[in-house]
């Protein structure tokens, strides 16, 4: 019996491996009809360390998480079988998938700038965008994640920056994001910002928690802005 145990404990195991592997080497065939395999390849690992700083997170508060899933021109997710107890559980793995993809895209950068290479600057560009879109202040981007310790009334910054970027480059994703976060915004809306369907004390956090959260976020926000629009720049005038 111990033995069968084990055993399934293994296959469970390799198949998770086999669901973050497999849908990993998916999206890499698909992006490589369009972008070419070289750059498939780094932007599917750049999006896989975004995940695992969630991941990484999740495991760090305790929470049970699921390996990465991947969609091509979607992205991935990690699946939480865990609701975080509190507001700053959610802020904290939110913000940690940036965090290491942000770091990714530094490194791609860094070798790109010595390497003068034209595919790693292009892929820390999409790096620096990735992790910058991710940051719209709306559920259930990270940036809606983040800014709830703050207030999830600031979901509703998110729905004019969503509209402008429909707009300006209409997109499946965009739309898909649109329905998603249509329940949480209509939860942020009501004088509890939805705290009764959540753990009792959700939004009780300390107000230096907030202050905190408030400013990495706007930190993190500035630099990828500002990486993103001098790089866009740079490789133009080349």
């Amino acid at each position: 019996m111990l033995k069968l145990f084990t055993y399934l404990f293994a296959v469970g195991k390799f198949g998770k491996l086999l669901t973050t592997g497999g849908t990993m080497i998916i999206s890499i065939f698909v992006y490589s009809w369009v972008y070419g395999w070289k750059y498939a390849v780094g932007f599917v690992l750049l999006i896989f360390f975004h995940e695992m700083g969630h991941f990484i997170a999740a495991r760090q508060r305790g929470l049970d998480v699921g390996a990465p899933t991947f969609i091509p021109f979607v992205g991935a997710w990690i699946q939480l079988k865990e609701f975080p107890v509190d507001v700053e559980t959610e802020a904290y793995i939110g913000f940690a998938g940036p965090i290491v993809g942000t770091a990714a895209a530094l490194v791609c950068y860094g070798l790109a700038r010595n390497q003068d290479s034209a595919l790693l600057m292009a892929l820390a560009y999409s790096g620096f965008m990735l992790n910058l879109f991710n940051l719209i202040p709306i559920s259930p981007l990270d940036g809606g994640r983040i800014t709830a310790i703050i207030s999830p009334k600031i979901w509703l910054v998110g729905v004019p920056l969503l509209a402008a970027l429909f707009f300006y480059n209409p997109s499946p994703m965009l739309i898909l994001i649109a329905i998603l976060a249509f329940p949480q915004l209509k939860a942020a809306l009501s004088k509890d910002n939805g705290a009764a369907n959540l753990p009792a004390g959700y939004y009780n956090v300390p107000m230096n928690q907030r202050v905190n959260y408030g400013v990495l976020y706007l930190g993190l926000v500035t630099f990828l802005a500002i990486m993103a629009y001098e790089m866009h720049r740079d490789m133009g005038n080349r």
